[in-house]
């Protein structure tokens, strides 16, 4: 009986995990600018995820993968337009995800999902005339989700994976590109994800950020976390580039600023923010006495704009 049981068990399994992840094998990718979906990841199976693409007319075996993660706007489209230029220089395929706002709020994109039951919405307010949003951090409350599978984090090797399976190609790794909110999950990406195919991580323009340390809450640090130190050795050992405007500062208007009691520590503007937390990161490696692959480039007369980073992050990566 218990065999019977546990077959069947196994068999419903299988026809789910068919059902709901087979969907993605219905791909399509032709030369040139396109876009296919697929399903989200545990949890988000009812949940649809697009997917921009630009396959360069040079595509060979040889041809590299560079996913690119939007901001706050989950603009996809034109994210994976604004790398077309390199996908012909370079020879890249480009994969630019598109999240839903309304599938994938705040907690599951610019947090990955780490968190569950975030009331945050009707504790943040918007200054008049500016991009900057105030947070009252005293009447914020959420659960840490633990279970790493059901993070977004997870989503960018499964699509990788599919991706060359589909094309037949060879690669093992991806470099991968995110700005302003983008940057946001990427930089936790690095610290929460640290066993991805990912080669190359940047994470640019990031509005605020998870430091490495344990004496701040999640999400502006990592003590109420499942993390340890030698979970963060393998984070540190990571390939993270820290990518930040020159003139991301603070006379800078784009994107949407969070500002907090906790996350003004950091910084009053991107630029700050990201200076600082680096410099958390290497005094923490430091501490800890472990490899240090993370580094930090500060880009000369860009400020907030996703299209003159990525181009930057092009120049670096490949040129």
């Amino acid at each position: 009986m218990i065999r019977i049981c546990t077959t069947l068990i196994v068999l419903l399994t299988s026809v789910l995990f068919n059902v709901t992840f087979g969907q993605n094998k219905k791909i399509s990718i032709q030369e040139g600018s396109g876009v296919f979906s697929i399903v989200g990841g545990l949890k988000h199976e009812q949940k649809t995820i697009k997917i921009f693409y630009h396959k360069p007319k040079a595509f060979d075996s040889n041809t590299k993968v560079v996913i690119v993660i939007p901001g706050s706007g989950r603009n996809g489209d034109s994210h994976r337009d604004s790398w077309v230029e390199e996908s012909e220089k370079y020879n890249l395929l480009i994969l630019s995800p598109s999240y839903s706002e309304k599938e994938y709020p705040y907690k599951d994109y610019h947090l990955g999902g780490i968190l569950t039951d975030l009331n945050i919405r009707e504790h943040a307010k918007f200054k008049k005339n500016s991009n900057q949003v105030f947070l009252n951090e005293e009447k914020v409350s959420f659960t840490i989700n633990n279970n790493t599978k059901q993070w977004i984090f997870n989503d960018f090797d499964r699509l990788f994976d599919l991706v060359v399976d589909h094309l037949k190609i060879p690669q093992k790794q991806y470099d991968i590109f995110g700005h302003s909110a983008g940057g946001q999950v990427l930089h936790r990406f690095a610290i929460f994800h640290p066993k991805s195919k990912a080669n190359r991580i940047i994470a640019a323009n990031s509005g605020s950020y998870t430091l490495t340390n344990f004496d701040t809450h999640f999400p502006f640090g990592t003590k109420n976390t499942h993390l340890s130190d030698r979970d963060l050795k393998k984070s540190f050992a990571k390939k993270l580039i820290v990518f930040v405007g020159e003139l991301d500062n603070e006379n800078s208007n784009g994107g949407i600023l969070l500002r907090s009691k906790t996350v003004d520590r950091q910084g009053l503007h991107r630029l700050a923010r990201a200076k600082y937390f680096f410099a958390t990161a290497k005094s923490k490696a430091q501490q800890i006495g472990c490899e240090f692959n993370w580094e930090l480039k500060v880009i000369k007369g860009v400020g907030h704009n996703q299209r003159k980073m990525g181009d930057a992050a092009g120049l670096l990566l490949f040129d």
